[in-house]
């Protein structure tokens, strides 16, 4: 698994969140690092962008010697660095790619320029085989208000017209009881429905599903498969969190694995 995305200094969201979940489900992670951030878990105060040059090295030099069987792309902070992936991606042609379209913080900061927002729908969406937005990412990808899981199907319709192979809009943002992830393609639309655990204890939920996605893809996994196994591993995670943090604490990446208590 490769993973382009952005370190979160405070280990719950970002490259942090998605090697500890493609280690936990039996994967191998190799990184490319878009942006340094300085965070915890009451908000992100500063974001260091990595040069274009430098994170097309690292997706190429690394992939020359390791090929991955899937790619997750995280945060892209500016058209530059999301025109250097897709160069990249040209040249390696890794067919399971999965974009978690990182464009706002849980705390609210903005970590994405309009220009780059603007490439995505026009040019990386089309080339990307699952893109798994949240609401108020979907809403600036496809310009509308998402009040219901009727919206998300829509605006799920319309991400499939932009080019879109697949897409999973997650429900998390809406006010209801129970959790309704809508996965849309031209072929079907399938509704994962589960029980929704009120936490603060949420911080890199967006990032450790797509990672757990992709995980399960790169097994050789189906794609539906791959969701429902990934939800799945993302609520127990919330359930079991370790509640750490003045702010919106970390899951625990770790509910996967029964630890030897000889090493404890």
């Amino acid at each position: 698994m490769l993973i382009i995305a952005g370190s979160d200094s405070s280990g719950g969201a970002g490259i942090q969140a998605d090697i500890k979940t493609v280690t936990a489900l039996g994967s191998y992670a190799m990184t490319a690092i878009t942006a340094v951030t300085v965070q915890n878990t009451t908000g992100v105060i500063s974001v260091i962008p990595i040069s274009p040059k430098e994170i097309s090295s690292q997706i190429e030099f690394t992939s020359k010697d390791i090929r991955p069987d899937a790619i997750k792309i995280g945060m892209l902070h500016s058209s530059i660095v999301v025109q250097a992936v897709l160069n990249s991606l040209k040249k390696i042609k890794v067919s399971k790619i999965i974009l978690d379209p990182v464009m706002v913080s849980k705390g609210g900061a903005k970590l994405i320029n309009n220009r780059a927002i603007k490439l995505i729908k026009e040019k990386l969406l089309k080339k990307v085989f699952l893109i798994t937005p949240n609401i108020p990412e979907a809403e600036i990808l496809t310009n509308m208000k998402i009040d219901n899981v009727e919206d998300m199907i829509i605006s799920a319709s319309r991400l499939i017209k932009l080019g879109a192979k697949n897409v999973l809009i997650k429900g998390g943002h809406l006010k209801a009881r129970k959790m309704n992830d809508v996965l849309l393609n031209k072929k079907e639309i399938k509704i994962f429905k589960n029980k929704k655990h009120k936490s603060k204890n949420t911080h890199g939920t967006g990032c450790t599903l797509s990672s757990a996605i992709a995980t399960y893809l790169s097994c050789g996994k189906l794609l539906k498969k791959s969701c429902e196994q990934g939800i799945k591993y993302v609520n127990q995670a919330i359930v079991s969190n370790p509640n750490y943090g003045k702010g919106y604490g970390p899951i625990n990446h770790l509910n996967s694995i029964t630890i030897n208590k000889k090493f404890l």
